[in-house]
């Protein structure tokens, strides 16, 4: 009787290698539920996502910007933070979409709101783009809390094909699930409309009688954009909203200025070589002024940095 061939010896380690690798995707397949974090150990948190799930850090040091260190926008100012006081006093409020020009405070308005309402339980959850597809299990970690959460996605632009876009509606408003309500969203974007835009979706235009009706590409950015109830745009500066800015910056840094029409003339050529006139870039030029004139900071801006 002719025996069985019998396998080579390597065969067997192959095998345990193979149920080895079978092991670590069933692993990574049965994702366990975010861990419920310390609650008390932060106002802000940042949303990480790693191999066996998602979870939020906290971040120890939070921005010290103030509402009142943001000059040149107080009409801005003023719609969003009415809308977040009725949102921390548990009265309705919108998500909001802060759009417009780069470095002009959408992003500072933010964390500025955060510092003025984080003793009245506001507490600020930022998440990247690419992590919104995790929106859901996130909404439920933070939905029995007691604090008001607003869950902040800074320069926001994607395709309607990424996975994170479906998400995002279904949070602001579509899904089965209604939202928590002590959860808005504050989404900032250069684009309007969170997506970019085509020459060829304007020939998607039909008319109806007099009436030009947008395409189906354009009705679908659109129905992303309007589930934000409050919308809220940014401009570039003037020249004198920009000048009152550097002012600012240049005495919060404690810089003494003896040479105004010197400070003005290189803050604009500053500006010049940027191609902007914006906050952002007034506090640049008012770090630059501060370093080069040896200045040190007030009293005021330690207190506001600790």
């Amino acid at each position: 009787m002719v025996s069985a061939p019998q396998p080579p010896a390597c065969f067997d380690a192959v095998l345990a290698r193979l149920e080895a690798i079978l092991e670590r995707a069933e692993n990574l397949l049965d994702v366990p539920a975010a861990a419920t974090p310390d609650w008390r150990a932060a106002i802000a948190w940042r949303w990480r996502r790693g191999r066996r799930g998602g979870a939020l850090q906290p971040v120890r040091r939070p921005h010290a910007i103030r509402l009142a260190d943001l000059h040149g926008v107080d009409a801005q100012k003023s719609l969003v933070d009415r809308n977040t006081r009725q949102f921390v006093a548990g009265y309705p409020a919108n998500n909001v979409l802060l759009t417009g020009a780069r470095g002009t405070g959408k992003s500072s308005l933010v964390k500025a709101l955060l510092n003025e309402y984080a003793r009245r339980k506001l507490r600020v959850i930022e998440i990247e783009k690419q992590d919104l597809g995790d929106l859901p299990e996130l909404v439920d970690l933070v939905g029995d809390r007691p604090e008001r959460f607003i869950l902040y996605c800074d320069d926001l632009s994607f395709s309607a094909e990424e996975p994170g876009y479906q998400a995002l509606k279904a949070v602001l408003d579509g899904s089965l699930a209604a939202t928590s309500e002590n959860l808005v969203v504050y989404a900032t974007s250069n684009r309007r409309h969170l997506m970019p835009e085509y020459m060829q979706e304007n020939l998607e235009a039909h008319r109806v009688g007099d009436e030009i009706h947008p395409g189906e590409s354009v009705e679908e950015k659109i129905s992303l954009s309007e589930r934000f109830g409050l919308w809220v745009s940014f401009h570039p500066f003037r020249q004198e909203q920009y000048l009152d800015i550097v002012r600012y910056w240049v005495a919060w840094h404690g810089a003494a200025v003896k040479d105004a029409p010197r400070l003005e003339r290189e803050a604009l050529q500053w500006a010049l070589g940027r191609g902007s006139r914006s906050g952002r870039v007034a506090f640049q030029f008012a770090r630059d002024w501060a370093g080069r004139h040896r200045a040190r900071p007030t009293a005021a801006a330690k207190r506001d940095r600790a």
